[in-house]
């Protein structure tokens, strides 16, 4: 029972180190490669608080090299999801109950093992299993995880703070209750900050919660339920299970316990999983919250007075950090004619000096695509365009999976602005450009605002002030992170809340209040010091002659 109001440590987002040759992080992170990809390892799931090994072995491997083994880890199946479900709901009452500011240091704490002891295996983890360089892994894997958690725990805070007026002689207040149920976290391979903020947002407002990672992050997975055991979380607080999306989904959404689900992953997966809540709807307890983040058809919109260098340059990390393979990367530019020669030029310089391999030659700024189903599509995707009549490939186009899922950074340019590419989410390093001429801009901004059903995040380019103000109007539905003379990734927790509408979800921004609200049931208290002791109020005595 909490006997005082508490100021939590202020939260600074956590510096972004830079890994450069005879740094400490470097030769820690190298240290901490050699030894992950040195030994296999063999990794359970946690249900309440116990590893679980079925036997049922799935291998583990890095995709840019997809013959080592980095381990195996234990497949399970229904009635392991149901055995999550029934630890979760066994730990419920006691989480719930634990003064908020326990649950906060449990937190603060996995945020600094985070950032300290476990910085380089948390990092190492993530580009093995995952594919992405060390820059990249360092501002996911590290700095953001630990945001999410201490960010977290502040606005924790100020919802708590969140309080109602009182009158006389009464007093009302808020009261911010854990969801009645247990939260399913289905988290995404892309982001090893998203897989561990997903499962820690609800628990840090007192929930309890069933998580399913991606089977192309379980690597990484492994790694911060290590940091969530360490830091205190209770056992049964967070259960992580291993099982295929189909499996899990029909055992939780059937559930009369279910109480919401916090996701991360295609549009497609999302609408289902929605359709099967709503098939079910009448089973449950009460109604569940449905948090979702999908895809994107991430867009950079240029006007003929951008500053072309630094246009090249989004366009460039934009599209083809960690190969694309993040929601919002850009996958699509619409360039003035007039500036385009140039632009086109710029890129072309940058494309030549950048370098592919695995992530674990430090100079490679393009790793491997996640898995064999995510290369066969996007190469077929290249292969058409180099044969249609509407687009042509302009930069790279090469695709190898010889050795890994090395697909060459990608620029096609569309010769219609309905293009194939310039509407479907490819999620790799392909980015369709579409030049249009400078007195058709307008028509070009409606045709941007219309040519996709997502809404995540968009950039334009412009040195007139006049014109950013009309775009950001004009384009005000065509992205939730709208970012003006820069590229539409890189949204820091407590800087830029993170998400999307339309097809891109449901927009609760990810590290923010906002989210951390979906995960209470508010309830509220009046208590009256001076109760009435007549049922008749004044208005009904006689009038006086």
């Amino acid at each position: 029972m909490s006997k005082g109001f508490f100021n939590v440590p202020v939260a600074v987002n956590e510096p972004v180190l830079g890994y450069a040759p005879g740094s400490r992080e470097r030769s820690e992170l190298k240290a901490a490669l050699l030894e992950l990809k040195g030994r296999e390892i063999e990794l359970p799931m946690v249900i309440g608080g116990k590893e679980v090994r079925t036997g049922k072995l799935e291998r583990i491997f890095p995709p840019h090299e997809i013959a080592h083994t980095l381990g195996y880890y234990h497949q399970g199946d229904a009635t392991h999801v149901t055995m999550a479900i029934e630890a979760a709901l066994a730990a419920r009452e006691a989480w719930a109950a634990l003064s908020w500011h326990h649950r906060a240091s449990i937190f603060l704490k996995a945020a600094d093992l985070l950032a300290g002891p476990y910085r380089a295996k948390m990092n190492a983890a993530t580009m093995l299993g995952q594919s992405k360089n060390a820059y990249q892994a360092e501002i996911d894997a590290a700095c953001e995880l630990a945001d999410f958690f201490r960010f977290g725990v502040r606005e924790m805070t100020r919802i708590y703070q969140m309080q109602p007026e009182s009158a006389r002689n009464t007093w009302n207040y808020n009261e911010f209750r854990p969801l009645e149920g247990f939260v399913y976290a289905l988290t995404p391979f892309n982001f090893t900050s998203i897989a561990g903020n997903l499962p820690a947002a609800p628990a840090l407002m007192g929930n309890v919660v069933v998580w399913k990672p991606s089977k192309t992050a379980v690597y990484s997975a492994g790694v911060i339920m290590e940091i969530f055991r360490e830091a205190g979380v209770p056992d049964g607080v967070i259960n992580l299970v291993f099982v295929s999306g189909p499996v899990g989904a029909d055992v939780v959404l059937s559930h009369p316990d279910f109480a919401g689900i916090h996701f991360t992953g295609s549009t497609g997966v999302f609408q289902s999983v929605w359709k099967k809540i709503g098939e079910n709807i009448y089973k449950y307890k009460s109604y569940p919250r449905i948090v979702g983040e999908t895809g994107g058809k991430d867009f950079i919109f240029a006007d003929p007075t951008a500053e072309r260098q630094a246009l090249a340059v989004a366009m460039v990390r934009g599209a083809f950090e960690y190969q694309g393979q993040k929601c919002s990367a850009a996958s699509r530019a619409y360039i003035p004619a007039s500036i385009w020669p140039d632009v086109r030029e710029r890129i072309g310089v940058m494309l030549a000096d950048l370098k592919m391999g695995s992530p674990e030659d430090f100079t490679n700024f393009v790793n491997a695509v996640i898995d064999e189903s995510s290369f066969d599509k996007l190469c077929s995707s290249i292969r058409n365009a180099e044969t249609d009549q509407d687009a042509r490939v302009i930069f790279g186009g090469k695709c190898d999976k010889s050795v890994g899922y090395f697909i060459e950074p990608t620029i096609i340019e569309a010769l219609k602005p309905d293009y194939i590419t310039m509407e479907e989410e490819l999620f790799g390093p392909v980015l369709t450009v579409y030049v249009y001429e400078d007195e058709k801009l307008e028509e070009t901004l409606e045709i941007l605002d219309r040519t996709s059903v997502y809404a995540l995040t968009g950039a334009i380019f412009s040195q007139n002030r006049y014109s950013i103000e009309k775009y950001t109007g004009r384009l005000q539905n065509a992205a939730g992170n709208f970012y003006i003379n820069d590229k539409p990734t890189g949204a820091v927790v407590g800087q830029q809340p993170f998400g999307g509408a339309r097809g891109s979800g449901t927009n609760d921004k990810a590290g923010s209040l906002f989210n951390l609200l979906r995960w209470v049931n508010i309830r509220t208290v009046k208590e009256n010091f001076n109760p009435p002791h007549h049922y008749l109020y004044p208005n009904f005595a006689p009038d006086k002659d």
